[in-house]
């Protein structure tokens, strides 16, 4: 036999069929279809939890007024109520002073100053027993986290603060992503961030 004969029938074609191909391409838009899907799901299950937050606090403030008679940090009689944790009171003129995103004194979870009733509104509350977390020593009046990493608190729309013309209590939430904040308002609310009560 002469070598070209040889050699070709020696050498095999390497390559992948339009079959095989195939069955890759599908494979990947299998694994990127459920990679999106499973970031949505993630989305919503965070979008979800946001609105149980919201609607937790908006409980947990109202059992509170329905048993004590008071604002949880703006009760004046907290300091009495409560001898073993001995929180600070508020001065019960029916508003939140400080800001949601006011920390405790220390900035590192320590107990909350006596003027920020926005930290004092988070250690009433979990002394009464509304929310879950420390009840006596540092890190009683810190806010706590949302499901977006950020975190929950609490201030007065007055004027002459950051209240954005709401009168009342403002729950707020830090660090919301945009579309998990439009979904909020648009699950609770009219979808419009200019009005209504979210």
């Amino acid at each position: 036999m002469s070598s070209s004969i040889i050699n070709s029938k020696n050498s095999t074609q390497v390559g992948f069929t339009l079959v095989e191909i195939a069955i890759v391409l599908v494979i990947i838009g299998l694994l990127l279809g459920g990679i999106l899907k499973g970031q949505e799901m993630i989305t919503q299950a965070k979008i979800k939890n946001i609105m149980n937050d919201f609607n937790g606090v908006t409980v947990a403030v109202t059992s509170y007024q329905d048993r004590y008679r008071a604002i949880p940090g703006d009760d004046q009689n907290a300091t009495t109520r409560w001898t073993t944790q001995n929180p600070a009171s508020g001065n019960g003129n029916g508003t939140i002073a400080g800001l949601y995103n006011a920390n405790d004194t220390t900035g590192t979870g320590g107990a909350p100053a006596a003027t920020a009733e926005s930290n004092l509104f988070w250690q009433h509350l979990r002394i009464a027993g509304f929310v879950p977390g420390l009840t006596t020593g540092t890190g009683t009046g810190t806010p706590p986290p949302n499901a977006a990493g950020g975190i929950i608190g609490v201030e007065s729309g007055v004027v002459g603060t950051s209240g954005l013309g709401f009168t009342s209590l403002i729950v707020c939430f830090s660090n919301l992503p945009e579309k998990i904040a439009s979904a909020v308002d648009g699950q609770m609310d009219d979808s419009n961030p200019a009005s209504g009560h979210v």
